[in-house]
């Protein structure tokens, strides 16, 4: 157990989650049901506690209601190697425990896949993210965070006075959403020079292929296995300082810090993964003229997505919708930023919590 921090919002539920026989320890956090079922995705990693979930749930609020969805926020946290080869029995047993929990819907997330939410939903039936033989718009191998990135970064570079044409990009994370990002990204004009993942960072000034990463990743493990004559390869961390136009924190939370944020050269950061740049950091690189895109407008495509295939509606239908919300809260964020010389993630909460807080009234909560 640990010291759970509530206010007005939420969370409204909090639960741990434990199996022996399958050896399942989770948590489950619905942070508000304001808006509707609380929808957000499930981790999988080793060290996954409580506290990083409440977080995530706290986001998935902000995002489902800036980007006006019919759902609430919550997110799930299961404590194992995402490569166990007890994976399946674990969520299984996960199903099982919430089974009846009706006010959250989950979603594919850092360590789980499409087949992970058809074991849930096969137990529950309630998940999004399924694969396509169920009904569901695979929200990976569809790139839709990453096709999301893109929309954003072609609004928020007018504010951060570039053009995404020949911007050059560097992205720390090459999974799911680094790689969607670097291929919708590249399809607009920009040059990705840097990727990195655990096993290293790979630079290049003139200019990564797109494909020659993806296959080095799917048969090395690691993009540092990529070849080519001007590749360099870094420490995993250096893509986050590496010179470029765009940067796209897209792994793990606090990866752009008070610690390193002096270092940042990038003039636009879009945040791909959730909750990657400290408060701190924020004001920092404010203070520098650096433009940060917090997670919840910029990286919101997979749960728009997600929730077009909740209520049934198809893919095309899918990504029209992820760039028209994005685009739209984009601008409204940054305008309002830029208007009141306030933190993007300062204008982008207040848009957010409005809506939220105006339905709790409604409601009598």
């Amino acid at each position: 157990m640990c010291n759970i921090k509530y206010d007005e919002l939420g969370p409204l539920k909090v639960l741990h989650l434990h199996s022996s026989s399958a050896g399942l320890n989770a948590v489950v956090v619905v942070d508000n049901v304001a808006l509707g079922p609380a929808m957000g995705g499930v981790r999988v990693r080793r060290q996954v506690n409580a506290e990083e979930v409440r977080r995530l749930a706290r986001t998935m609020t902000l995002k489902n209601s800036i980007a006006g969805l019919p759902h609430g926020g919550g997110k799930a946290g299961i404590s194992l190697d995402p490569s166990s080869p007890d994976k399946k029995k674990v969520f299984q047993a996960f199903a099982a425990l919430t089974e009846n929990l009706n006010e959250y819907i989950p979603g594919p997330d850092m360590g789980s896949d499409e087949e992970c939410m058809a074991w849930i939903y096969e137990e529950t039936g309630r998940a999004v993210g399924l694969p396509e033989r169920m009904g569901g718009l695979p929200l990976d191998r569809l790139g839709a965070t990453g096709y999301g990135l893109s929309e954003c970064a072609e609004v928020a570079c007018r504010y951060a006075g570039i053009g995404l044409e020949g911007a050059r990009v560097a992205i720390h994370g090459f999974g799911s959403v680094g790689k969607a990002a670097a291929k919708f990204m590249a399809l607009k004009g920009a040059v990705i020079v840097a990727a990195a993942d655990i096993g290293g960072t790979v630079f290049d000034p003139a200019g990564l292929d797109i494909d020659g990463l993806v296959k080095a990743k799917d048969k090395t493990g690691s993009v540092a296995g990529y070849q080519s004559a001007g590749a360099m390869r870094q420490k995993p961390w250096e893509v986050l300082t590496a010179p470029c136009d765009i940067l796209i924190p897209a792994a793990t939370a606090d990866v752009i810090n008070i610690d390193n944020a002096g270092s940042i050269k990038a003039k636009l950061i879009l945040q791909g993964a959730n909750l990657p740049v400290t408060r701190q950091a924020e004001e920092a690189l404010q203070k520098r003229g650096i433009l940060s895109v917090p997670d919840f407008i910029a990286n919101a495509g997979g749960v728009i997505m997600a929730a077009m295939e909740y209520a049934k509606k198809g893919k095309d239908e899918a990504f029209k919708t992820i760039s028209r919300k994005i685009r739209e809260n984009t601008e409204l964020v940054l305008e309002k930023a830029k208007k009141e010389n306030e933190l993007p993630v300062k204008a982008a909460t207040e848009l957010a919590l409005g809506r939220i807080k105006e339905e709790m009234e409604k409601a009598g909560l």
